[in-house]
């Protein structure tokens, strides 16, 4: 019999995971809460719920994957959610990028009723999920984790255990501090090359290759050159872990400055109209302004 699943939460990583263990003979339920989503996934042969309830019915295996705390205590604590819903020795799969205390609270929740918990943030573009190349770093009592180590390994290439509840948010929120400030700093540099004179394409040829490269660097530059922002991992969400980060320095008393001015940074590009866009849109925030600027010396 396929395992017999269900995903909450049917975004750009939700959906392409569900397809990833579609694909690999999973008998997959998916929800979201916007119906329109609902929809356009069912047209894309997605089975499709019409509430988390009807979605977790006869289902042994939960996933959620949603964009924010907010999003995860409604789905997961509302009337009708995951902890109400889901079966006595469900095991549910907490995806999302979210603060410790959260998941901490969640899964606290759900334990008091018989579910076994994973905190299991991934790293990977919505492409990746879909045919199973994420990283994921995983929390949680190790039987646990060892009862969900099937799926990770259909899900990833690789996987990391990282402690108790709580603990894999954490590595997830450090991970995205250090991925959106490399961003950002490759986007200003390059920005400052090409207003200097030099061509993009031989900038970029140089750089690839030399000390200042970072994975999404050599990842999202090449898109960027095209002019192509399609987003793989979209600005607002860059900024909302940022704010994560800064909020969890905060709790600690650990002054963050760095991440707040990133912070910032990527909140202004989201006032200057890219939303919705991919984190190196912030490339084409540096271009604008260098050609307010007055242009290249070339």
């Amino acid at each position: 019999m396929p395992d017999l699943t269900a995903v909450i939460g049917m975004g750009q990583m939700g959906s392409g995971m569900a397809g990833r263990l579609k694909d690999s003979g999973y008998d997959v339920v998916g929800y979201d809460i916007n119906a329109a989503q609902r929809t356009r996934l069912a047209t894309e042969g997605f089975r499709m719920a019409g509430s988390i309830k009807d979605a977790l019915a006869g289902r042994k295996l939960v996933l959620s994957s949603l964009p924010d705390p907010k999003a995860v205590r409604e789905a997961w604590l509302g009337d009708g959610g995951i902890v109400a819903s889901a079966e006595k020795d469900s095991l549910v799969v907490e995806l999302s990028t979210i603060d410790p205390q959260t998941m901490r609270d969640v899964a606290e929740a759900a334990t008091s009723h018989g579910l076994a918990v994973i905190d299991c943030p991934v790293s990977g573009s919505p492409a990746e999920s879909r045919i199973g190349k994420l990283i994921l770093i995983a929390g949680g009592d190790r039987q646990h984790v060892a009862r969900a180590e099937p799926l990770l390994k259909l899900l990833g290439t690789d996987w990391k255990y990282t402690g108790g509840v709580g603990t894999a948010k954490v590595v997830k929120i450090v991970n995205n501090m250090m991925s959106m400030g490399n961003v950002l700093v490759a986007s200003e540099a390059f920005a400052l090359g090409v207003a200097a004179g030099v061509e993009p394409d031989k900038l970029y040829e140089v750089l690839s290759v030399s000390g200042g490269r970072s994975h999404h660097f050599t990842k999202r530059f090449p898109n960027a050159l095209k002019g192509d922002f399609s987003p793989g991992f979209k600005l607002e969400l860059g900024e909302k872990d940022l704010a994560l980060g800064v909020d969890l320095g905060r709790s600690l008393r650990l002054p963050t400055p760095t991440a707040s001015t990133v912070r910032e940074l990527y909140a202004l590009a989201l006032a200057e109209g890219f939303r919705g866009q991919d984190i190196v849109a912030l490339l084409s925030m540096y271009q604008r302004w260098a050609k307010a600027g007055g242009g290249s010396q070339a």
